[in-house]
């Protein structure tokens, strides 16, 4: 039965649109398709009709969604084929590294009846204005909830004993790696998004992303209670000695660390609470000084109203951004051969299929 996982390439982050597209597929691809062409072009659907029919056969696949829409599919990969395709418009540019070696450029533009889209010019560039405008207004927000997020991990930075919080840690490491040996290399490391801000909200996949994991522990402790320190700390401990390990970003945060999987061993760290069932709970409030979370609970809760306030804000600017370019969208639908995108689609089924040996 194939494994399927839900990922998030890319997110829209304090830092505007954040992007780990390197981290798609590994540099050893036998090939990269990049797909090229406007809104609607049918990019998305492509990607989504070839990732079923290689599901249909059997092979393992992961979805890596759009941060935009998150019902839309910004690039898959087949791991034992080691192909990717991965659509490389903007925001998120990508163009070929090894051009007809490795990486090609499929133009869906081929497809455009471009004399009827050449008569919709000025709704076109007006449409894309204003998409840019909301995901610009989108971003201020993310932007001003970064300073109340620290503002919250100094507080509980102060209640934090740092003695038991390295000890329960070296602990947490000796657990994991037992008494595997160090390997004669450096492990590999994948970063992406477990989870991004989205048009719906804050959507999730870390339950999808550990679903290959033998054991799966659970990091419990509010912003500033060193979950990002012990995870940071497992993950060089794993490359050190030798093992693969993808790393998944918080989506706010992008330098701060969700989860980390441990390909080799199976073994999976959380901070998410989506999973419903993980083998081992770590609770890092029994790790801080009460009287100190006292002192503070009231300016924490302050603070993270005024973030509930930020984000629900930004959330309503990337639901806008969607709106629009859904209607952006229209202009391109009308005006594609989708015959020819169907001819294409078995031909790049046909061809992938090639690297089966």
């Amino acid at each position: 039965m194939s494994v399927v996982r839900d990922l998030f390439p890319g997110g829209n982050t304090s830092e505007g649109f954040y992007s780990y597209y390197d981290y798609i597929i590994e540099k050893d691809a036998n090939r990269i398709f990049i797909l090229k062409g406007g809104p609607g072009v049918g990019k998305s659907s492509l990607m989504k009709n070839i990732g079923k029919e290689f599901i249909d056969r059997g092979y393992d696949l992961e979805y890596h969604h759009c941060s935009s829409d998150d019902y839309s599919i910004d690039s898959i990969t087949i791991p034992k084929l080691k192909v990717a395709m991965i659509d490389g418009t903007a925001p998120h540019i990508v163009d070929p590294k090894n051009p007809g070696a490795v990486d090609e450029i499929i133009n869906l533009g081929d497809f455009w009846n471009k004399d009827k889209m050449e008569e919709n010019k000025d709704e076109i560039i007006l449409l894309s204005n204003e998409v840019s405008k909301s995901f610009k207004r989108a971003y201020k927000y993310l932007k001003a909830i970064r300073p109340l997020i620290e503002d919250i991990i100094e507080m509980n930075v102060e209640a934090l004993n740092f003695g038991k919080i390295n000890f329960i840690t070296n602990e947490l490491i000796s657990e994991i790696f037992k008494d595997r040996i160090y390997l004669n290399k450096r492990g590999k490391i994948r970063h992406l998004f477990g989870s991004a801000y989205t048009p719906n909200g804050n959507i999730d996949y870390n339950k999808s992303i550990l679903s290959v994991c033998k054991k799966i522990y659970r990091l419990k402790g509010d912003y500033g209670t060193g979950k990002t320190t012990i995870l940071r700390k497992i993950y060089n401990d794993a490359i050190e000695r030798g093992l693969d390990v993808e790393v998944l970003h918080t989506p706010l945060i992008p330098e701060k660390i969700q989860s980390i999987y441990i390909k080799d061993i199976e073994i999976g760290i959380t901070t998410s609470d989506k999973l419903q069932s993980v083998d081992n709970i770590l609770d890092l409030k029994n790790y801080m000084d009460i009287d100190i979370l006292n002192k503070n609970e009231n300016k924490i809760i302050e603070d993270k109203q005024l973030v509930d306030q930020l984000m629900s804000k930004s959330v309503e600017n990337l639901k806008e951004a969607k709106y629009i370019h859904d209607e952006l969208e229209k202009f391109y639908i009308k005006n594609i051969n989708f015959d020819g995108i169907n001819l294409l689609k078995k031909d790049l089924i046909n061809r992938i299929l090639k690297y089966d040996k």
